[in-house]
């Protein structure tokens, strides 16, 4: 995984990464899981979804891989934490994954393919090590669709920022749209695919969504990123993390954020 990452590892994006699970960020996969099946998860990051994935299948193996060693010790003591044995993390190249042909029944892979400069390359490589008959799996939110109220000009130049950022660091930002065509090129003839979405707007999902882009708008790698880019200085990202806050303080604000989802088969 040579690609750079946006948000980078701050702990208010680990955040927001430890968040996730299963059911609220992979729940189009779930019905498809079974115990004893093999799974890989990509860019498993801390690790909270490739456990759940491991609790769903046991007995049957699970692995998580990132770039990140760092990362990966954080998912390590965690899942020993979970006392799950069929469970391990490890470092590696989503590009060039050290497993064999048809390694796994399960490859998935959330919000990792909006970061990275070859997404086909990608997942024909997950293609590769996925047994005939087994899927990929990946889920990727779509940017350029998000929506909120009420209208704040700071969110909108946020998103607007947010938008030339993550271009210009890797990846497309708008992913969701792209993910069907993305595994078509990537050779597969069945893809089955779904939406959902990530809704905040009750008074502790706005604190917390709301005050976690308040904190990475000024000191995340994505600040970083916006000021070496010169698409930002530091009084732009305090005017948009001020304008994070209103909107988390406001008990009229709602923020929607689409999801695509594919399930890919492997012939």
């Amino acid at each position: 995984m040579a690609d750079a990452y946006t948000h980078g590892h701050h702990a208010s994006v680990l955040r927001s990464h430890t968040w996730r699970t299963a059911e609220n960020s992979a729940a189009y996969l779930i019905p498809r899981l079974r115990p004893g099946m093999r799974v890989l998860d990509v860019g498993s990051g801390p690790g909270t979804i490739t456990a759940d994935l491991a609790e769903l299948v046991a007995p049957g193996r699970v692995v998580g891989v990132d770039a990140s060693e760092e990362v990966v010790g954080t998912a390590r003591r965690d899942g020993v934490e979970r006392d799950l044995a069929n469970l391990e993390f490890t470092t590696g190249d989503a590009y060039a994954l050290e497993f064999a042909d048809a390694s796994f029944d399960v490859v998935h892979a959330h919000q990792v393919l909006q970061h990275v400069g070859d997404p086909v390359a990608m997942l024909r490589e997950m293609r590769r090590v996925t047994a005939a008959g087994g899927v990929v799996a990946a889920r990727d939110v779509d940017y350029e669709g998000v929506i909120w109220s009420p209208g704040s000009p700071e969110l909108s130049e946020w998103l607007d920022l947010y938008l030339r950022v993550h271009r210009g660091v890797s990846g497309e930002p708008a992913a969701g749209r792209h993910l069907k065509a993305w595994a078509r090129r990537a050779g597969f003839g069945e893809v089955a695919c779904s939406a959902s979405l990530w809704l905040f707007e009750a008074d502790e999902d706005r604190a917390w969504w709301g005050g976690m882009w308040a904190e990475r708008a000024v000191a995340s790698a994505f600040a970083d990123n916006a000021i070496r880019l010169g698409l930002a200085d530091r009084a732009k990202l305090e005017r948009i993390s001020a304008g994070w806050q209103r909107w988390a303080e406001d008990p009229d604000g709602w923020l929607l954020m689409p999801h695509a989802e594919v399930l890919a088969t492997a012939e």
